[in-house]
């Protein structure tokens, strides 16, 4: 922006209501900045008395003004005295705080449960200070409203199911969805989270009740990349389900049929996206917990027509590359030389691949490996994938080790013989199955020759990670780099030395992806945009945290992570010709404003949304 006179001309102008026949991007920047920050800006709200306090996004409870109790028809509703926003959160806090402490007797689940409910209870009566709690505690309610608690609540969602959110497409709705995507009264939705449910974390096909995942999802979104939540939908398809639990359950929700496969699979979510994109061209949609079979298929048959990305497949990929950069740089080195890792991989499904996709393209990004294939092991429950498997997908088949090579490996070996002979210094778990790191195998870990090996077990939830963080620091000593998927504490050493687990959270990553790609109107999510956020939430770590062995930053830093990785993705969506620029900011002027790193901070963040209270007005009719 200009500064001096430059700056007082504008808000002089401003001030007598005039405007200038034309803008420079700083003036852009500074009217943008008065008009979202300076300036409360009323609601239009079209409902009066009870039916706005049922109403939990104009409902205030306790903090409406008197005024507005007034010409609203709401006083004599509410008790008189008016609370500040700050009093209704600190009110809040001390009945959760009593709910904590009455509920500690009541087994790990039960309490997780009953947490996700007061939350929930208070995200259907009043959602900015519902998300006002969220973005003040995201440690503390993070795992709650997200996993591993999400994971308990999917799984009993018809059993707790109180108000409906989102919206449902099933396949008896096939014809219909054009039609029914105009039953959502929100005019614009920036950002969709669907599942089809079928493979809900590392629990299984859960249906219709999958719909949890969508809406934690999509919580986050808000708490940490600031998307206004009146423009997102989370979304269930619901196509049957193959858990006979669910089929023979009398008050399960869903469709209570066998999954349909196929083309006519295929055919409805064709027919959701058509929906979707005729009514909001320029949403973007995310997949998520989509079983194998489909997440790879589903993401190459949409991604270069719409804004679509896959959580499971680029989210986890891009979380673990992250971690990954990270560990080589508290190895010692620079990021550049994760082309020169060995790294075993277990799991050969959708999150699996999707890791291993992305690390070899940002070998190939960094240091133009063309043959960083070679630095791939592979296990799936069969052992070690070679060429000489039967029926590989040709996504798995480029990854096969030959069985002559010098390594002397054949196929079907096990993790633990893999780990004896090619001596990596990664192994990575993404195989739903708990424990397969026995202490054998981290044991083995120890003697690689690597100084920090890197040990990531991230598959979800908790009961499902590969090992635990105390196995990992026992088994395979004090100077290893752990991440898990799922939160570990952090596992005390002695002699004060900390063993530091990492959370390898995929809300490091999507949020900052989905924001990145609104606020650049990229075309499409590209490789290089997904490198370019890897990349920053890597090169956002000090080298002292690194040398401690921590690769991820706090939780309580996720808004200012996310809007700078969001400005990564920005920065590369510009640098792809990629981007066609987001409401009035056009592609030119986002061009401009890309060129400039503290313009283009100041971009991100004005357009992040923050929960507060705005005045309410009713027009004349009502």
């Amino acid at each position: 922006m200009q500064a001096g006179g430059g700056r007082l001309r504008k808000l002089l102008l401003a001030a007598a209501g005039l405007q200038q026949s034309s803008r420079n991007v700083g003036d852009v920047l500074f009217h943008r900045s008065i008009h979202n920050h300076r300036i409360k800006r009323p609601s239009i709200v079209h409902k009066r008395s009870t039916d706005i306090l049922h109403d939990p996004w104009f409902n205030k409870g306790t903090a409406f003004p008197a005024t507005e109790r007034d010409r609203l028809g709401l006083r004599g509703l509410l008790p008189p005295k008016v609370m500040t926003f700050e009093q209704q959160y600190e009110r809040f806090m001390v009945d959760f705080r009593q709910l904590e402490a009455n509920t500690t007797d009541g087994g790990d689940d039960m309490n997780a449960l009953a947490k996700w409910r007061i939350l929930n209870r208070l995200h259907d009566r009043n959602e900015t200070l519902y998300y006002h709690v969220l973005i003040k505690n995201i440690k503390h309610f993070a795992p709650i409203i997200y996993t591993p608690t999400i994971g308990l609540v999917c799984q009993r969602y018809s059993g707790l199911f109180r108000r409906p959110r989102g919206m449902y497409f099933t396949a008896d709705d096939r014809g219909e969805m054009m039609s029914m995507i105009y039953n959502w009264p929100a005019e614009q939705v920036d950002m969709i989270v669907v599942t089809d449910g079928s493979r809900i974390l590392g629990l299984g096909d859960l249906g219709a009740q999958g719909i949890g995942i969508p809406i934690g999802k999509l919580d986050l979104y808000v708490a940490a990349a600031g998307i206004n939540p009146q423009r997102v939908l989370p979304v269930a398809i619901d196509v049957g389900t193959n858990n006979q639990e669910l089929l023979d359950n009398p008050q399960y929700m869903g469709l209570q049929h066998r999954r349909l496969d196929g083309e006519e699979y295929t055919a409805i979510i064709d027919e959701f996206m058509e929906a979707v994109y005729t009514r909001w061209p320029r949403v973007i949609v995310q997949f998520e917990d989509f079983q194998n079979k489909w997440a790879f298929k589903l993401l190459q048959r949409y991604r270069n027509v719409y804004r679509v990305f896959n959580d499971d497949v680029q989210g986890t990929a891009g979380v673990a590359l992250a971690g990954l950069l990270g560990a080589v740089r508290a190895m010692g080195h620079p990021m550049e030389d994760i082309a020169k890792q060995k790294i075993v991989v277990v799991g050969a499904g959708s999150a699996g691949l999707g890791v291993v996709n992305m690390v070899k393209q940002a070998m190939m990004r960094l240091q133009d490996h063309e043959k960083a294939t070679n630095q791939f092991w592979i296990l799936d429950q069969d052992g070690l994938i070679t060429s000489s498997r039967k029926g590989l997908n040709p996504d798995v088949r480029q990854y096969a080790r030959e069985t002559d090579e010098h390594d002397g490996l054949k196929e079907g070996v096990s993790l633990l013989e893999v780990v004896k002979k090619v001596k990596p210094d990664v192994l990575l778990g993404l195989s739903g199955c708990g424990r397969l790191f026995t202490k054998e195998v981290l044991e083995a870990m120890k003697e690689s020759g690597c100084p920090r090996p890197a040990i990531f077990p991230l598959s979800n939830p908790t009961s499902n990670a590969e090992c635990t963080a105390i196995e990992a620091f026992q088994y395979c000593g004090p100077n290893i780099i752990f991440a898990s998927g799922s939160p570990f504490r952090d596992v005390d050493l002695g002699n004060g030395k900390i063993g530091h687990s990492n959370q390898g959270n995929n809300m490091y990553f999507f949020p900052g992806i989905g924001l990145g790609t609104l606020l650049s109107g990229a075309r499409h999510v590209t490789d290089g945009m997904l490198h370019s956020a890897a990349e920053c939430l890597a090169a956002c770590m000090s080298d002292e945290h690194l040398q401690e062995g921590i690769i991820f930053p706090p939780i309580p830093r996720i808004r200012e992570i996310t809007a700078k990785v969001a400005a990564a993705v920005v920065k590369e969506a510009v640098k792809e010709d990629n981007s066609e620029g987001y409401r009035e900011t056009n592609a030119r002027e986002l061009r401009q404003i890309a060129d400039d790193e503290g313009e283009l901070s100041a971009y991100v963040e004005e357009h992040m949304w923050s929960p507060e209270y705005s005045p309410l007005v009713s027009p004349p009719s009502y």
